[in-house]
């Protein structure tokens, strides 16, 4: 008799998940979530005096355009502490559709 009970009652929880999720529809997810391409090429890059570094090990960071405000800025470069077994890859704009997609910069593996 409590075997067929909670017969029953699985039979029941399964029928009423069917249901539940017969309605569900999976959509892919979008491949870039961002901001959209900017329609604007971005300018050559600044030239920057770079000096001496503040301690050994320091890498130099380049700078930047970044798109704020519907217009490019120029963002500045600065010295940072080195990692090692890392090199900075810089920022960089590359072509998307029929605009500009901003790539920042980070630390990447030798």
């Amino acid at each position: 008799m409590k075997k067929a009970r909670g017969l029953k009652r699985a039979m029941a929880v399964l029928a009423l998940a069917s249901v539940t999720l017969a309605g569900c529809v999976v959509e892919p997810a979008p491949r870039y979530y961002g901001p959209p391409p900017v329609m604007v090429a971005p300018p050559p890059p600044q030239d920057e005096v770079v000096g001496v570094a503040p301690a050994p090990g320091y890498v130099w960071i380049g700078g930047y355009w970044n798109w704020v405000g519907g217009q490019y800025l120029w963002v500045g470069g600065r010295w940072a502490a080195g990692r090692p077994g890392f090199f900075w890859a810089p920022h960089h704009w590359v072509p998307y559709g029929r605009g500009w997609r901003l790539v920042p910069g980070h630390w990447a593996p030798r």
